[in-house]
């Protein structure tokens, strides 16, 4: 006897959401065990808030070559649940070249992102699904409810830029932009699959996806974990996005140089006026300079913005992969050791 399933917005309460969650690992020595054990809660049949089933499959591992033991933790974590899947990339190629190439392996209805620093919490994971079902959105953003636990100057520093891409890079939707994520399998891989190098992640799923929508969340404390992300890699992680938002850079650089030709002009007449008056009586050296100085400043800027440009479409052109996923390097030629009776 079969038994009837509830529907809502043409989608059945009965069918089981299948879950992957991509988990990219740079520095997680000592943070992964206790994530997964949070995730492992879910691999049996849950439901979220709003009813809908939904059960995670398989949590992919992408290891990083960071510079702590993380690679040790995969293996035993692997050995110890079968949904555990570890993916060895080649080398470090960052976190979302990670996310990628885990989104590249996945096989869920749904892929859902986390950092391995433990602050986002898997039980949150039906409430990302319940937004998507309500909304019918391809991806969703955690919000969190309380601020993030970097440190004022890094949150305000990230809140200052991601509400500079907005006004100045119209259509993006930077400040939705977080890593815990659930992203509708198809179009997760479809990125994943397409995505050249240097292609910022949530600005190419902004390309293809239909709508997004956020959801709310409590970020956890990371503890004593030090961040993998530098001043330096904070910086360029934000001109990428700068990058791959779009050609508006460039417009800049033309406004730029209206700009400065407006300045110009204005300049000229304001001399030709003060000859005619009279009013210039000793020549303005430093005035010369300065106007010289800004241009020169100018045009060097507006050149090393069409340098990144051309670098990044070079990149591409000479097929440089997001990533390459390899075998583990501890079960290959390189895990052998010397055998003492040699």
């Amino acid at each position: 006897m079969s038994v009837p399933v509830a529907e809502t917005n043409g989608n059945t309460f009965g069918v089981p959401h299948l879950i992957s969650v991509v988990i990219p690992v740079y520095g997680g020595e000592n943070t992964l065990a206790a994530v997964i054990d949070e995730v492992s809660r879910l691999t049996s049949l849950s439901h979220s808030p709003d009813g809908h089933p939904f059960r995670v499959t398989e949590a992919l591992l992408v290891y990083d070559n960071g510079p702590d033991d993380s690679a040790r933790v995969i293996r035993e974590l692997a050995s110890e649940h079968e949904f555990v899947r570890p993916v060895w990339l080649s080398k470090n190629f960052g976190q979302h070249a990670a996310t990628i190439a885990g989104m590249a392996s996945s096989g869920g209805d749904w892929i859902v992102t986390l950092d391995e620093d433990g602050q986002h919490d898997p039980a949150d994971i039906g409430v990302l699904l319940d937004a998507a079902m309500t909304t019918q959105s391809a991806v969703v953003y955690a919000k969190p409810t309380n601020p993030a636990p970097h440190g004022l100057f890094r949150n305000t520093a990230s809140r200052g830029a991601k509400w500079f891409l907005t006004k100045v890079f119209a259509g993006s939707n930077a400040p939705d932009y977080q890593s815990y994520r659930l992203i509708l399998g198809s179009i997760g891989r479809g990125v994943a699959a397409y995505s050249g190098s240097g292609v910022y992640l949530d600005v190419a799923m902004g390309w293809v996806a239909g709508g997004t929508t956020t959801a709310p969340i409590k970020l956890h404390a990371e503890g004593d974990r030090k961040s993998g992300y530098s001043t330096r890699r904070l910086i360029s992680h934000f001109w990428k996005m700068i990058l791959t938002s779009g050609t508006r850079g460039l417009r800049l650089v033309s406004v730029l140089g209206i700009l400065f030709a407006a300045i110009g002009v204005i300049i000229a007449i304001y001399i030709l006026i003060s000859r005619v008056t009279g009013a210039i009586i000793t020549e303005g050296w430093a005035s010369t300079i300065v106007i010289i100085l800004l241009g020169v400043g100018a045009i060097l800027f507006s050149l090393g913005i069409i340098a990144e440009y051309i670098g990044v479409n070079v990149n591409m052109a000479m097929g440089k992969p997001p990533y390459m996923i390899t075998t583990d390097p501890g079960a290959g030629p390189l895990g052998r050791t010397r055998s003492h009776n040699q």
